[in-house]
């Protein structure tokens, strides 16, 4: 038998009930050492392992005798084993010391989680995350093909070698065109993301780096423009400045320029604008055919767009026989305007209604922050305390940490109803949830 490595030990902690693992009499504790002969870095190569209808597959028990099972299955089927980790491996960090992060840019004290920075290409499979690809080997490009780990999402942020060695501070990140090309060649759905930053990658930078990945269509199937994100704890970091409207309406006008060509000869726009540089430049938002089915909403591009659209849908749908309700909203600076012009709208169509839009300054983070992802419950509660909210607060759902009721600075939304002395719901990212979270009455939360 093959000798184990404690790496590569997967360590089972359920099983499937009516599985091939229970009919096998494995147990939580028991540990999969490998499968065909092969060790398991990860989900990946499992799942991978694991499809064929015959396997061989290497266990440790409990009470650590190593059994090797043979095991005849329908092809794809799932052994029935659960893992103490959907990943199968701790995540990969980033290797990278960018000019712009913005985890760098984070005050003091807070959660531990909050500064870790990740870089796993698996996650961008499996989350969406984006990836630098600085950290990552001929190898595991070469695993990405096999095992179909697409679609991928790159920061990209410039193509040319030297910028963007110096953005990411690695001297590995030179190579990007190449790993493009590998990507390329393997058929690999692709997307890219320019995190844009003043008087460093824009301007002629960035219509060379659109011209370069538009050469990676069809299999780069989109790319979007942001624009760097400062916080006021930059003490000791870069250099940067924020970008003016001015400056916004020149990368916009780059933008729906290469659009308009790109169009014309592939049939798709590719390149986008994330919201805020509309916002910043005062300029209206594209039409809903012009961001290619909202491939990059994750990243502000076109969620306004598809919250106008699906907040009238909320609206034609709506009963009009709501009783009157006076609600507040509680958003970042920048959305704060467009949401304030639907709410107009709703109250037109239901003049017993009234909604308030309150805009949120960031202090936790600094005023040059105006995203709603970003607020904090500390913020909230002191610029809405004492003042007249009606029957309901509601919050959009990005305050919230992922599948938690915590805030960035770790107040909960029961901290914020207890402050204001009023109930807190949280709208979906969904326009329709919106008016109904406006019309309906919440459930009664307070004490």
């Amino acid at each position: 038998m093959e000798e184990s490595s404690n790496f590569h030990e997967q360590v089972i902690r359920a099983v499937k009930p009516g599985s091939i693992a229970q009919e096998l009499e494995l147990m939580p504790g028991d540990v999969v050492l490998s499968v065909n002969g092969k060790a398991i870095e990860d989900v990946f190569d499992y799942q991978y392992l694991i499809e064929d209808e015959y396997i061989e597959m290497l266990i440790r028990t409990k009470d650590g005798e190593e059994q090797l099972l043979q095991i005849e299955k329908d092809y794809d089927e799932d052994p029935g084993i659960l893992f103490d980790s959907s990943l199968m491996d701790n995540y990969r960090s980033c290797s990278n010391d960018c000019i712009f992060c913005f985890i760098d840019q984070l005050p003091k004290g807070m959660r531990e989680t909050m500064y870790f920075k990740d870089d796993d290409s698996r996650l961008s499979f499996l989350q969406g995350n984006y990836i630098t690809m600085t950290n990552m080997k001929d190898a595991e490009l070469e695993r990405i093909i096999l095992y179909k780990m697409e679609p991928i999402n790159i920061s990209v942020h410039t193509t040319e070698p030297r910028l963007r060695e110096k953005m990411l501070h690695n001297r590995f990140a030179g190579r990007i065109l190449d790993q493009l090309q590998k990507l390329y060649d393997g058929r690999i759905i692709m997307n890219a993301q320019i995190v844009l930053c003043k008087n460093i990658n824009d301007g002629e930078h960035l219509q060379k780096t659109i011209a370069d990945l538009k050469e990676f269509l069809p299999y780069m199937q989109s790319v979007s423009v942001v624009p760097v994100g400062l916080s006021d704890h930059r003490g000791g970091l870069f250099h940067l400045d924020p970008f003016l409207p001015e400056d916004a309406a020149k990368v916009i006008d780059c933008i729906e320029g290469w659009q308009k060509s790109i169009m014309a000869d592939y049939g798709t726009h590719f390149v986008h604008a994330s919201d805020e540089w509309y916002l910043l430049a005062g300029r209206e938002l594209p039409q809903e055919d012009r961001y290619d089915g909202y491939l990059q909403l994750e990243n502000g591009v076109g969620m306004l767009r598809l919250l106008d659209t699906e907040f009238h849908q909320g609206l034609l749908e709506a009963d009009p026989d709501r009783r009157n309700r006076h609600v507040s909203i509680a958003t970042g600076k920048s959305a704060a305007p467009f949401i304030a012009g639907l709410c107009r709208q709703l109250e037109e169509k239901f003049p017993g209604t009234r909604v308030d839009v309150h805009t949120i300054t960031n202090y936790f983070f600094g005023q040059h922050i105006t995203v709603s992802g970003l607020l904090t419950g500390r913020d909230i509660i002191t610029q809405l305390k004492g003042k007249e909210l009606g029957d309901a607060l509601l919050l959009p759902v990005n305050v919230l940490r992922s599948g938690e009721n915590v805030l960035l600075d770790d107040l909960t939304v029961d901290d914020i109803e207890s402050a204001l002395q009023i109930p807190v719901r949280i709208v979906k990212s969904n326009g329709q949830d919106l008016v109904q979270a406006i019309l309906e009455e919440p459930e009664d939360r307070l004490p």
